[in-house]
């Protein structure tokens, strides 16, 4: 085996390449707001059944992944509890599509994204806030202007988590999804794949080359990131 070999990408690979990397962006895309919102509840708020909302969050972490991609087929499944009305009423099918996987992978990556930001935003300095507030101004400008910027080292940390973790993920999309080639073969599944049939050995270990790849430059992006926030935070500290 030559070290050309690697870099010899078919189209195949190139559409697996293309469809794990539009899938982790659109999961990012789709879990950024609602973890935000649900990480500020749980660092700020003191509220009944807070342990069992923070419990439910995380839940995805501690199980098989099969079990929230079997759940999801059960709620989103074209003849699921949810499924079938979005597939009669708005023509909508997500199981065994690409959205499918963002659904999927959105739920593997969320308690992540929820984790690293609740980290973030507990560290930052209330009296901060309150002295905003005091001053007259809204607590969403006070959020905006202050916890936000402010816990931005923790939010890009779990930005690219999430990201890494939808690059990463199998169990729960190959449960709700499948492993339909060019419309739900991601990455992991890919790799799988090729370790199943003859002569996949070299194409499997192209797409592993390529997600130790990606992942590093998923790594050192977000220290960059890091760094240049955590200096922007010193300087207005200073």
């Amino acid at each position: 085996m030559e070290i050309i070999d690697l870099l010899k990408f078919t189209p195949e690979e190139i559409t697996i390449l293309v469809l794990s990397l539009k899938v982790a962006l659109f999961c990012v895309a789709l879990i950024l707001v609602p973890s935000v919102g649900l990480a500020w509840l749980l660092a700020r708020k003191s509220f009944f059944g807070k342990s069992l909302l923070d419990s439910l969050i995380h839940l995805p972490l501690v199980l098989p992944p099969v079990v929230p991609g079997f759940l999801l087929l059960i709620l989103l499944g074209n003849n699921g509890l949810i499924g079938k009305y979005l597939n009669q009423y708005f023509g909508l099918s997500v199981a065994f599509t690409w959205m499918g996987a963002v659904i999927a992978s959105a739920v593997m990556a969320m308690p992540l994204m929820v984790r690293s930001v609740r980290l973030a935003i507990s560290q930052v300095d209330r009296g901060l806030e309150v002295a905003a507030q005091s001053l007259g101004a809204h607590p969403l400008r006070v959020f905006f202007t202050i916890t936000l910027p402010l816990s931005m080292p923790g939010m890009i940390t779990g930005l690219i988590l999430a990201f890494s973790r939808s690059m990463g993920e199998f169990g729960a999309t190959i449960t709700f999804v499948g492993n339909i080639e060019g419309e739900t073969r991601t990455l992991p599944l890919a790799i799988y794949t090729f370790t199943q049939v003859p002569d996949g050995d070299l194409p499997a270990l192209r797409l592993v080359v390529l997600s130790m790849v990606i992942a590093l430059a998923a790594l050192m992006v977000s220290d960059k990131l890091e760094r240049r926030a955590s200096h922007r935070i010193g300087r207005t500290h200073d």
